[in-house]
Parts: structure tokens; C-alpha cells; sequence
């Protein structure tokens, strides 16, 4: 667009007669500016404000302009407020301009949309919205142009404003509440983009849609805006941070230092006055009901540091984490352990004497400590919430060893354990990296264990007991048998696999015990 022009995308309204006025939202070379009504005496246009009267002077479309919107509004916001008039068959967000296009499946429909908003105030998501004619007859879609109620089982996720990494394992947090994920590949085009797979079940899609069009996955910025993409199936040939395929766990993980760059590097890390590491803040969900989730289904994994910058930029990467708010007499270095090495090695724990309720976490490197960080930061154990960030420290050093309230050592060495799952590029690419979730998968049981024993296992443990039981079909000849279990919570799970990850089953007349181990499922329910 050349200097002087006129990008019809951004016209808010346009009068043809007396005095008119025109309304931009964009930028002009560069610079933004909002609400800018420009007077030209000499061709009649005066900054008079927008009146009803004249408000059909545009040609009548079933694309109807909404501006106005708050910060936090999405897709889903505008479909309850306007869906009185009619039925919509399509929404584009423009989050940033506070804008939106919907199209109803009438013309009908928007003829009543602007008229309403011309006599009365309509309010989206709380605050009052304006209305108006688009000059569009239709708003263009990605894909399906020849159906334009059609959608799609896959998205296409363009993030705006990105001043967080965007992961699989972000958007997975994100995306796998409103449904189950099945892949996600994520891309550099046109800034930074994704795609994320659903199952066949179409209204999963809609439904994810409708709820994070225009959500921000971090408050103000990170903005989501969604479409259908072409694609009917995505092909994922490696599971890493920048593509997944969560029905094949055991792809071939990308090797370190051979990844793509990422736009901000390596996770970055924030650090306080004590020399370990700062609260890294869960940053707020955006504040429109229709992201509000209850408490059990808040992804308890949205949490990064604040971005990097001459204040946080004094220490470089660590391998070690710093955990505080352990529960004084339930948590120990072997309970640590087991839930810290589901998402990478653990070579040593160690309590701080000087510091209750708080361990150093010695990992195999510091993208395990990453992990870590992005999965358990501010998850609850035992009733207490756990702060995880990235220590000051690059070593565990077994200095003032003591005693633990349940007579355990506060120091102990994991590094030759056998109970390690990222000890080769084989075993560790057969890994889940999965969120705490209300389900847990369960391997390695011998074959005469039954469901009671399980329960029976967990009564004598003092950890809640499951409520739903699956069994996965095993083959004659197999030594061991596997399947789920589903709890009330994900708290209730997160404390039973923390107590009753590799307890040693031991069964009459066996040599050797089996070793019990779980993790979080991907799947939310049974």
C-alpha cells in the first residue's frame, strides 16, 4: 500500500453523504495509532460522532464490523452476544485492533445486528461494542472456500507477539483441556505459527476454537489467533519442541544442538536476592469467562519467567533446579525423584538445611531443568503449592547432610540408578513429556496383580485410591502388563505417582521384584 492510501481492512465506517467521517485502527508507516478521525474542511469530512441514522449507508452484508471490544474478548464471546440475531457461520478476530468480523448465514441477521447496536447498547464480554456493515460480502477463509460452513479437525494457530517460546509442550497445555491433541507442528512462515490436530470428533475443534480465538496465552502477548487450516492430517516424523505426535510416543527425539533456532533461545531464567532463583510468577489466563476453567482444569504449566533483559541476563543456564514448598513430612529425595524423572535424568537431591520446605534438584541438563520448570512450577503436593525455577547453583554439593523429619537422609545421589528414563537417545525418546493430568499410565506390573492389589497398594500408602481402572491387553508370552488409572484430580494423581512411583512389587516364589512405574497419561479420561 502506497503513501496516501486507503487499506479497506481497516476502515471502521464510511459515510457517503454530508458530513462523513472516516475511522482508522492500524498504523501509518509504522507507527500505530487508534481512533484517529481525520478532518479535511474541504471535502465536507468533520470528526461528528458515529450516529444511527446514517449507519445503513454502507451496503447491507451478512459481514458485520464489530469494534470496541475489550483486550480479553474471544471468538466464543462474540457468538453468545450476536448469535440472538442469527445464526454465524463465521468469526475473524482481530485481537490487537480490538475488531472483529462476523458473518451470519443471512443478511437478515446483520441487518438486525447493526440496527440493535444503532438504537441500544449491546455489550460483548462486558463492555459495549459498535456495529456496521463490512465492505466485505464474506469473510475469506483459509481453506473450504466452496463451503463456507465447513471446518476442520486440524487449526492453524498464528501467535502474535510472541515475547515467550512457543513450544508443543505450550501449546499442548493450552489446547488439551478443551480437547484431546492428537499432533501439533509448529512453524515459521508469516511470524510464528502452528497447527494442532484433533480427532475425528469435528466440534472438538470448534469447541477450541470458539474458547482461545483471541485468548492470550501469556498475559499481553502471546495472542492466539485460530483458523481452519487446509490440512485434513498432519504428519509428524519427530516428537521435539517444535512438532509432536501424541498417538506415537515413541518417535525419535531431535538430537541437542541440532534444532531449529529459536526466536528467543533457550528458555529464559529469572533469579532473586537469595541466590537460587526468584518465584518464577504463573503469569494470569486472560480475564474472559469463557477461559476461566475451574481449578482441577487450570493448566497448571503455564508459567515462564519474565522475559530477558539487562536485569536477568547475570546468570547463564543451569542444570540445577531449586524446589521450595515441600511439604515438611511427606516429601523426601526418593519422592522428589520420582516425579522430577519423568522429564529427565536425576543425578542429586539435596534439602537445604537452611532453608524448610526447600531442595536443589540436580538434573542431566538444563533442558531437563526446563522441563521441569514448564510441567511442575505451581502444581500442588500434599496440599502445598511447589515454586520450581532455575537455581544460581550449576552443582549439588553434599554439604550439611542431616536427617529428614521421616528419617530419611537429606542428601542422596541418583546418578547410577537404574530408575533414570533419559539415559540413552532410545529410551529416552520413549518418554511421554506430558502435564500432570487426573490420569496415569501404569507399566511394568507383573501379570497377577489384580485391581484390588492396586488399591489395596495405594490404601496402604496413605494416597487416595483410583476410581476408574483399565487394563491394556497383553500378549500371551509377555512377563508384565500395563494400563490406566484415573483419580478424582490431578493433585490426587500427582501425590500417588510422587509415593508409589518404582515401589517393588514383590510376588511369592519370585526371584527378582518388579519394579512399579507410572506417568502422567495423555489421555484425560477413561
Amino acid at each position: 500500500m502506497g503513501f496516501g492510501e486507503i487499506n479497506t481492512e481497516n476502515v471502521a465506517f464510511l459515510r457517503h453523504r454530508g458530513n462523513s467521517c472516516i475511522q482508522f485502527k492500524g498504523s501509518l508507516l509504522g507507527f500505530p495509532y487508534i481512533g484517529i478521525y481525520k478532518t479535511v474542511p474541504n471535502l465536507g469530512i468533520s470528526n461528528k460522532p458515529d450516529s444511527g441514522e446514517d449507519s445503513h449507508r454502507i451496503a447491507q452484508s451478512p459481514v458485520v464490523h464489530v469494534r470496541g471490544l475489550c483486550e480479553a474478548v474471544v471468538e466464543a464471546d462474540l457468538v453468545e452476544a450476536l448469535e440472538k440475531f442469527g445464526p454465524i457461520c463465521y468469526v475473524m478476530m482481530m485481537p490487537f485492533k480490538r475488531q472483529a468480523l462476523v458473518e451470519f448465514e443471512m443478511v437478515e441477521s446483520a441487518d438486525k445486528c447493526v440496527a440493535c447496536g444503532s438504537s441500544e447498547a449491546v455489550y460483548i464480554a462486558g463492555q459495549q461494542a459498535f456495529f456496521n456493515y463490512s465492505t466485505s460480502k464474506r469473510i475469506t477463509r483459509p481453506t473450504n472456500s466452496d463451503n463456507p460452513n465447513s471446518g476442520n479437525k486440524v487449526l492453524l494457530l498464528s501467535i502474535q507477539n510472541p515475547l515467550y517460546p512457543i513450544t508443543t509442550d505450550v501449546l499442548y497445555t493450552v489446547c488439551n483441556p478443551i480437547g484431546s491433541v492428537m499432533r501439533i507442528v509448529i512453524f515459521k512462515r508469516n511470524g510464528i505459527q502452528a497447527m494442532v490436530e484433533y480427532p475425528f470428533c469435528l466440534s472438538c475443534a470448534q469447541k477450541a476454537k470458539a474458547a482461545l480465538n483471541g485468548a492470550d496465552i501469556y498475559a499481553g502477548c502471546c495472542t492466539l489467533k485460530i483458523e481452519y487450516a487446509r490440512p485434513t492430517r498432519l504428519n509428524v516424523i519427530r516428537n521435539d519442541n517444535e512438532s509432536w505426535d501424541y498417538t506415537k510416543p515413541y518417535l525419535v527425539r531431535r538430537e541437542r544442538g541440532k534444532g531449529r533456532q529459536a526466536i528467543l533461545g533457550e528458555h529464559p531464567s529469572s533469579y532473586g536476592d537469595n541466590g537460587y532463583g526468584s518465584h518464577c510468577p504463573l503469569l494470569p489466563l486472560p480475564g474472559n469467562s469463557r477461559y476461566k476453567l475451574s481449578s482441577h482444569d487450570i493448566p497448571e504449566v503455564v508459567a515462564y519467567p519474565l522475559p530477558q533483559s539487562s536485569s536477568y541476563n547475570n546468570h547463564g543456564s543451569s542444570s540445577v533446579a531449586m524446589v521450595s514448598g515441600l511439604h515438611p513430612t511427606k516429601m523426601n529425595c526418593t519422592r522428589i525423584f520420582n516425579l522430577f524423572c519423568l522429564y529427565g535424568n536425576i543425578e542429586k537431591v539435596k534439602f537445604m538445611k537452611s532453608v524448610p520446605g526447600t531442595a536443589l534438584v540436580e538434573m542431566g541438563d538444563e533442558y531437563a531443568v526446563d522441563r521441569a520448570i514448564t510441567h511442575l512450577n505451581s502444581i500442588k503436593v500434599f496440599g502445598k503449592r511447589l515454586n520450581v525455577c532455575v537455581s544460581k547453583q550449576h552443582a549439588v554439593i553434599p554439604s550439611q547432610v542431616f536427617e529428614l523429619e521421616d528419617g530419611s537422609s537429606s542428601y542422596k545421589d541418583f546418578a547410577m540408578t537404574r530408575n533414570n528414563r533419559f539415559t540413552s537417545q532410545g529410551q529416552a525418546s520413549k518418554n511421554i513429556i506430558q502435564p500432570p493430568s487426573c490420569v496415569l499410565h501404569y507399566y511394568n506390573v507383573p501379570p497377577c496383580i489384580s485391581e484390588d492389589q492396586l488399591l489395596r497398594l495405594c490404601s496402604e500408602h496413605d494416597v487416595p485410591g483410583f476410581t476408574k481402572f483399565k487394563m491394556f491387553d497383553a500378549k500371551p508370552s509377555s512377563k508384565t502388563i500395563s494400563g490406566l488409572l484415573e483419580f478424582d484430580s490431578k493433585t490426587h494423581a500427582v501425590e500417588v505417582l510422587t509415593v508409589l512411583n518404582h515401589y517393588q512389587i514383590r510376588i511369592p516364589n519370585g526371584s527378582n521384584p518388579y519394579t512399579l512405574k507410572l506417568c502422567f497419561s495423555t489421555s484425560s479420561h477413561l
